[in-house]
């Protein structure tokens, strides 16, 4: 399944899954990602999954590249049907103090918010991976009547739980941070909580997102 394996600098290797990016190459990287978690190999201090890639970092005091890849080439990987996800859904309020852009999106995709809105919260989500910022989920697939390219002009500051739309992909801001997705709305869920050493993130590459809609005072009054 992996069609390359090469060097990364001196303690990584970098495992290619192919150049595309669509579920069925993303699937596979998370059964290696996973299957290599569940082992616990000696060495092996961080794992990097992306849509079509997997970087594994190791400690080269304990292993080497051709004993990591080594390793990896017999792996006895998950299958797909024993892959474990979780169903999660996300509240999220577009009231128009949360809903940055979706005027933007209604001229730049020529269908009205509600049409926009009706699509988004009627999709299943999958999770392709996490990151940009810690625990940033990226989950596709948008279809093809809500892909819009990223705004122009990045905004310097997005407000953390911004739910936020750009080409294939929908995202939420795990913090405040710069960014250019579209911003339709915004969850009062803590997506990513650093006090939790062992798995900070609410979602995780592999699981199945859908998004319900909140009113404002529901979103108020959520953690209460």
């Amino acid at each position: 399944m992996i069609k390359n394996i090469s060097n990364l600098g001196d303690a990584a290797l970098y495992c290619d899954f192919g150049s595309e990016v669509n579920k069925e190459i993303n699937s596979k990287v998370i059964r290696y990602f996973k299957s290599i978690k569940k082992e616990n190999i000696d060495g092996i201090d961080n794992l990097t999954p992306s849509y079509n890639k997997l970087i594994i970092s190791f400690d080269l005091r304990k292993k080497n590249f051709r004993a990591i890849k080594k390793i990896i080439e017999n792996l006895s990987v998950v299958s797909e049907d024993n892959l474990e996800s979780n169903k999660i859904q996300i509240p999220v309020c577009c009231d128009e103090n949360f809903s940055l852009d979706i005027k933007r999106l209604e001229e730049k995709l020529r269908i009205n918010r509600d049409k926009i809105y009706e699509k988004f919260f009627g999709k299943e989500f999958f999770c392709y991976m996490t990151g940009f910022i810690a625990g940033m989920p990226f989950l596709g697939d948008l279809e093809n009547e809500l892909q819009a390219k990223r705004l122009e002009t990045p905004r310097v500051k997005v407000p953390k739980g911004s739910v936020g739309l750009t080409e294939q992909f929908a995202n939420i801001y795990t913090f405040e941070s710069p960014g250019g997705w579209n911003i339709i709305g915004n969850t009062p869920l803590n997506i990513f909580d650093s006090s939790k050493e062992k798995d900070p993130n609410l979602i995780n590459p592999g699981d199945t997102i859908t998004f319900e809609r909140i009113t404002k005072n529901q979103y108020q009054n959520y953690n209460e």
